[in-house]
């Protein structure tokens, strides 16, 4: 099986290269190709081809293999995720972070929840007749999560990196991580993934491992390492040990490795510094290696042909929540807090993006037996979609402009768009004497 494992983690990791280039060339950031790289070689699309590829491919007997390898990518990127939230920049816009943050996570959340309460009946019709708080719970996180590191990188393509648009949503998406973990790991407490404690025990003891952590382990950790030569020159190794264990403790108390992952990253994060540059590439460059495993155990769970009748309008209702729990209360509190229109239509755009960390948190509430398998495939598809829309979104929001002819380009080098770009949070350009005007 040795020789099995190998080849499937090479066809792997080469599909999933091709699929982010062409990604890429359409506009979209390279986790769509990832994300299709699950469902081209699983049994939505091989599967259904004749001799049955899929299971030639992937074998039962190499699963518990590459689900190990999958979990290990997964929590090094959470730790990645953890170690580069930047809470001065969460700080650093007035109200504004704040506002958004909430708005564009407590109304999907609510929307969410009441989907479930008010529509048991779709539920009940796709075999998944849970109601409980658990399952509510997880299905308002569901809705609510943005992906951080997928938005980070279209901003980033978008040129909106360095801009007031891109930093504020960078930071609005970072403080909804955190909130939407905390929420998923209290949806998770009192599961079957929680059998060695009962759940206020487990609550005492999570609470007690994070204290340790970010009031114990981080001011020892920062200490140690201005102090020894040795540590600073290895801290890529320092970070995956304490990934590594934070994930074990937290997978222990029931609660999946991932959150470990998240918790050594904001931990090991200096509390004044800025992430260690070799860190963060050595994390990426595992990370990228090994995160397409992740999206073929996830392929491999999904069958989109099982979409149909109940579950195609439940999806078609999802994505509809979804979408409008994100795009209008976060146009609405960026409004509020003083953006002009099309900034504020920007942001609302960049939060609607799920990718990775949705998927991350649909695995999570799969294995700890929230969800089954049909839900589990509609809401990817939701995260798929919602993705994908992101692209033509900020197009038609900020289209490309004409390329300036060079005569022209000192009078043109600021224009309405570049002046808005700097204006701060009250709506006041550093560009000019007066207030922006409305668009």
């Amino acid at each position: 099986m040795a020789t099995t494992v190998v080849g499937d983690v090479a066809l792997v990791i080469f599909v999933s290269l091709l699929l982010s280039a062409l990604a890429r060339r359409c506009g979209q950031p390279a986790v769509i190709g990832q994300i299709l790289t699950g469902v081209l070689l699983g049994p939505s699309l091989l599967g259904r081809l004749p001799g049955h590829l899929t299971t030639h491919l992937f074998p039962p007997a190499v699963l518990p293999s590459l689900t190990s390898l999958a979990q290990v990518a997964v929590v090094v990127f959470m730790f990645s995720v953890g170690y580069e939230l930047d809470f001065g920049a969460m700080r650093g816009h007035g109200r504004a972070v704040p506002l958004v943050a909430t708005t564009a996570l407590a109304v999907p959340m609510g929307l969410g929840i009441a989907c479930v309460l008010l529509y048991r009946s779709g539920f009940a019709a796709i075999g998944e007749p849970r109601d409980g708080r658990s399952f509510v719970l997880f299905m308002g996180v569901a809705m609510s999560i943005t992906a951080m590191p997928v938005l980070a990188a279209i901003v980033r393509d978008r040129g909106l990196a360095g801009t007031t648009v891109g930093t504020v949503a960078t930071a609005v998406a970072g403080t909804m991580d955190v909130l939407a973990w905390l929420v998923l790991a209290a949806a998770l407490i009192g599961t079957g993934q929680a059998r060695h404690f009962s759940w206020p025990v487990t609550l005492l003891l999570t609470g007690c491992f994070v204290a340790v952590m970010l009031l114990g382990v981080r001011p020892a950790l920062t200490a140690w390492t201005s102090r020894s030569r040795w540590l600073v020159s290895n801290l890529v190794l320092v970070a995956f040990v304490l990934a590594m264990a934070s994930a074990w403790v937290t997978a222990t108390l029931g609660l999946q490795p991932v959150f470990g992952g998240f918790l050594a990253g904001l931990t090991m994060r200096a509390r004044k510094g800025v992430p260690d540059a070799d860190v963060v590439r050595s994390l990426d460059q595992a990370g990228n290696l090994l995160l397409p495993l992740f999206f073929i155990v996830t392929g491999l769970s999904l069958n989109i042909g099982d979409v149909r009748g109940d579950a195609l309008i439940l999806l078609a209702l999802i994505v509809i929540i979804a979408s409008a729990g994100k795009l209008g209360p976060a146009y609405a509190a960026s409004r509020l807090s003083g953006f002009q229109p099309r900034q504020s239509a920007t942001i609302a755009a960049l939060v609607n993006t799920r990718g990775l960390t949705e998927l991350i948190a649909l695995n999570v509430g799969l294995q700890a037996g929230l969800i089954d398998q049909r839900l589990f495939t509609v809401l990817v598809l939701m995260a798929l979609l919602t993705t994908l829309m992101t692209g033509p979104l900020l197009s038609l929001i900020r289209p490309a402009r004409a390329p300036v002819p060079a005569g022209h380009a000192a009078e043109q080098r600021i224009g309405p768009d570049q002046r808005e770009e700097t204006a701060d949070v009250t709506g006041q350009t550093v560009h000019g004497d007066r207030p922006e005007g409305p668009e």
